[in-house]
């Protein structure tokens, strides 16, 4: 196959499979698995840290197919964001997978996640995770992502439909904040609801095409400091934290890589 990578081969061999093969999700899922370790273990061997390891773990046994539309499910392990309706998308695997081992969880941690989606990032949160709280400003995604976590058996995950720039002040501070969403300055109730050492991973940026993914971490005077995992494009905040139109300018490039290179 001229011009296909390495690291794609198993994949597309995998979907070449025929059905009969077994669980050809269980196939493309240890595929896209593999691919992703390998990814970031090229790109940045520090960021194979034992964070990575364990969010793998959990990526590799959690169904994507149940999370994307019934015509997306083919293509449920190719590394593409996906349309969920409502102009939200499913992020990717591959970012799932880095934003949720860039929080480097404790045990017995505490999560807001905001932009729940269709649940597939709140799912990958809870087994590294004691209790999730999940914000989804697009009502009907919020029920249909509450009912698909319920069925599945997710018990420490409470969703509920809100504006994720105000947090769930209830249920702070927090461990680990993971904002699947991009803007253009973190949101201070954000870093308000953080736990002293607590790291938040949001895209920060003037413009979808002017996003890097931030991980900040809250010391023990309440100021924030902020690395770079790499350029990243998602959806943009709505509500409180949209951006004005006037928005402009680029990413801010002073700031250091997390890891000493990108891995997004």
């Amino acid at each position: 196959m001229p011009g296909l990578s390495l690291l794609w081969i198993p994949i597309a061999a995998a979907l070449m499979l025929p059905a009969a093969a077994g669980d050809m999700f269980a196939v493309r899922r240890a595929a896209m698995v593999a691919k992703i370790a390998e990814t970031v273990r090229r790109a940045a061997p520090a960021a194979d840290t034992p964070a990575f390891r364990r969010t793998i773990d959990v990526i590799g046994r959690l169904p994507r197919e149940l999370f994307v539309t019934k015509p997306g499910r083919e293509l449920a392990y190719i590394d593409v964001p996906q349309s969920i309706g409502y102009g939200q998308t499913i992020s990717d695997p591959y970012i799932v997978t880095i934003m949720t081992a860039a929080l480097e969880l404790p045990s017995g941690a505490t999560v807001l996640d905001v932009g729940t989606g269709s649940g597939y990032q709140a799912a990958a949160l809870s087994p590294l995770a004691d209790q999730v709280w999940s914000i989804e400003i697009v009502a009907p995604l919020a029920r249909s992502a509450a009912r698909r976590l319920d069925r599945m058996g997710y018990r420490n995950i409470h969703v509920r439909s809100g504006d994720g720039f105000a947090g769930w002040p209830e249920h702070a501070p927090f461990d680990g904040i993971v904002v699947a969403a991009g803007a253009s300055k973190v949101p201070q109730p954000l870093i308000d609801q953080l736990k002293v050492g607590g790291r938040m991973v949001i895209p920060i940026g003037p413009s979808t095409a002017q996003e890097q993914l931030l991980r900040v971490t809250k010391g023990s005077d309440g100021a924030v400091t902020r690395c770079s995992l790499g350029l990243a494009m998602f959806v943009p905040l709505t509500g409180r934290g949209e951006r004005s139109p006037e928005t402009r300018g680029l990413i801010d490039k002073s700031i250091p890589y997390c890891f000493g290179a990108p891995i997004t």
